[in-house]
């Protein structure tokens, strides 16, 4: 979720944490400070092999020298990257604490930590073997398509270099997934890349369709040609593979916990973690029953629930949420919540066939790109649903204001206005998961805090509807990969915990299959909330909190337990939750 969602670690997908600088941070240089060009050498080294070996991840970022180019994903690529990452870590871990700066120190650490994140989605995870959705990002070309980053014949060439590129990377897929694979991840599989060729055939020649150079287009033709013939190649034969997949898609106690603490240093144990998941869900239900009756009183809970889903918005779900923004963002500004840096606009299109997935997500340019705007997509529903399958998938009014809000203002857009402009490189071109899912999620309930909807028990029920359905997918994902859940039990506690309608409901619990992070929702969101309580105290109150938005946000994105003890320091007593 830039914002893609992606449970594996991609530069600016979500999954990998930002490295802070000593400006921001308000550190003094000193003697230490001198030993600095050695650190931020070994910092520059380390970027320069990540975008050689992940070219996908440069160009998201706005590095458009690596346009065309995709991973090398060969078996012996794949070791070749574990051997590196694990000589890089060493390599950081190598540096004194004592020649380093209080600011080089944190970044080291987290540069630590972002590297074990990688590993351990391809070592320990061994996602490329088991799990289409490892590659579905970088294979995405969404970036030459639709972000306007450089005139149309320009793009178009490094879409035609992309399509090239494609089907000798499916066939290194294709060598890596050749083991038994689970049935749900060969099924998102089939959506999030069997379902580019039909993008590739009706989407991107339209986009390109006024470049008047005939050999630019010859070449594109041929290239987008042998591309969709490479994906649905691709897709007939996980199809085949779909007839031997099993249902074993989890994770594992030992492996999910070493996702929690590799990915977002977090070493709660389990049962403790599933208590505290389990505790704000019950704090939701009780705010929720409370709102309903104040929206619908002697109603029940669902009947009140449906009513503010009927609630439906006029025109399209693109038109309504454009003009939620403007609401939105005036909010921020009035009540002075956080700094809103920068000009950038955020604007709203219906989402491409094969990213519905899920409901909502937002692109955001890399760092390296000036002056671009972001794009937050919807998806319609499917049109081959039944018609009330596809009335009740459009949210209600209340529900699509705090996805906008989670998504936009103040969410993730904002929230990237800050980590664009953190000074470090690293800094720009990693976020974490937890740091930007647990922002967002944190900012739709800031927002009903700080009084938006003027109390309004129809907007309540919205924001908590949003709130429940994070709930439930922290239960799913520690019950789905440690505790034998099945897609069908998670879709029950979808619908009747989470009250969410029937095809989000099943497509929230199918996702926890391929994506065990989405955890990372609430569960960072529990963290931000703890760590204002904390930090706050000392600081003013509800009167800091401007100040603590901000702080917060000038780290850019690292896992939230480090950004804690930075901010608090030698008085932190207290915990992550």
């Amino acid at each position: 979720m830039r914002v893609t969602i992606s449970p594996l670690p991609r530069m600016r997908g979500l999954l990998v944490g930002v490295l802070i600088f000593a400006g921001s941070l308000g550190f003094a240089a000193g003697p230490a400070a001198e030993k600095g060009p050695t650190w931020n050498g070994f910092v520059t080294d380390f970027l320069n092999t990540y975008f050689a070996t992940h070219p996908e991840a440069a160009v998201q970022a706005g590095r458009h020298e690596f346009d065309g180019r995709l991973p090398n994903w060969s078996p012996e690529g794949l070791i070749h990257e574990i051997a590196q990452l694990k000589t890089q870590r060493a390599a950081a871990l190598a540096f004194n604490a004592d020649t380093l700066d209080e600011a080089q120190r944190f970044e080291r650490d987290y540069l630590v930590a972002q590297i074990s994140a990688q590993l351990f989605w391809l070592a320990t995870a061994d996602a490329p073997h088991k799990s289409p959705f490892y590659y579905a990002d970088a294979l995405d070309p969404d970036v030459y398509v639709s972000r306007p980053y450089a005139s149309l014949p320009v793009r178009l060439q490094a879409y035609t270099r992309y399509a090239r590129a494609v089907p000798a990377a499916l066939d290194q897929i294709r060598v890596n997934l050749n083991g038994t694979l689970a049935k749900p991840l060969v099924e998102i599989g089939r959506v999030s890349i069997g379902g580019l060729a039909d993008f590739y055939e009706k989407d991107v020649p339209a986009v390109f369709a006024s470049v008047t150079d005939k050999a630019l287009q010859s070449d594109f033709q041929e290239a987008n040609a042998a591309a969709i013939k490479a994906v649905r190649a691709f897709d007939s034969w996980l199809g085949e593979k779909e007839k031997s997949a099993t249902a074993d898609f989890a994770l594992g106690k030992d492996k999910f916990r070493a996702m929690l603490r590799e990915t977002e240093a977090v070493d709660t144990p389990l049962a403790a973690l599933e208590e505290i998941g389990r505790k704000d869900l019950e704090r939701n239900l009780a705010a929720l029953k409370e709102a309903c009756a104040a929206y619908a009183p002697g109603k029940t809970v669902q009947e009140a629930m449906a009513l503010a889903y009927a609630h439906k918005p006029n025109g399209t779900v693109v038109e309504y949420a454009t003009k939620q923004l403007e609401e939105l963002r005036q909010f921020v500004t009035d009540k002075d919540l956080m700094t809103i840096p920068g000009t950038e606009k955020a604007l709203v299109a219906e989402a491409p066939a094969y990213k519905r997935w899920n409901f909502a997500y937002i692109a955001i340019p890399g760092p390296y790109e000036k002056g671009l705007p972001s794009v937050y997509y919807v998806a319609p529903p499917d049109s081959a649903w039944p018609k009330q399958k596809q009335e009740d998938y459009v949210p209600g009014i209340a529900s699509l204001l705090f996805t906008s809000a989670h998504e936009v203002w103040p969410g993730h857009f904002q929230q990237f206005l800050h980590a664009n402009r953190v000074t470090s490189e690293i800094g720009r071109d990693f976020v974490g998961y937890a740091f930007a899912e647990g922002w967002a999620h944190y900012s739709e309930e800031l927002m009903w805090e700080a009084g938006f909807g003027d109390q309004s028990p129809e907007i309540h029920i919205g924001q908590l509807q949003e709130a429940l359905l994070r709930n439930i997918r922290f239960i799913s994902a520690i019950g789905l990969h440690t505790k034998g859940m099945t897609i069908d039990e998670s879709t029950k506690l979808f619908r009747e915990q989470g009250f969410q309608d029937e095809a989000t409901a099943e497509q929230q619990a199918r996702r926890g299959t391929f994506d065990p992070a989405y955890i990372n929702y609430t569960m960072g969101k529990l963290m931000i909330r703890k760590l204002r309580e904390d930090w706050t105290a000392t600081h003013g109150g509800r009167a800091a909190w401007k100040e603590f938005h901000d702080k917060f946000l000038s780290y850019g994105g690292p896992p939230i337990p480090l950004v804690r003890k930075a901010m608090l320091g030698a008085e932190d007593k207290g915990s992550l939750f």
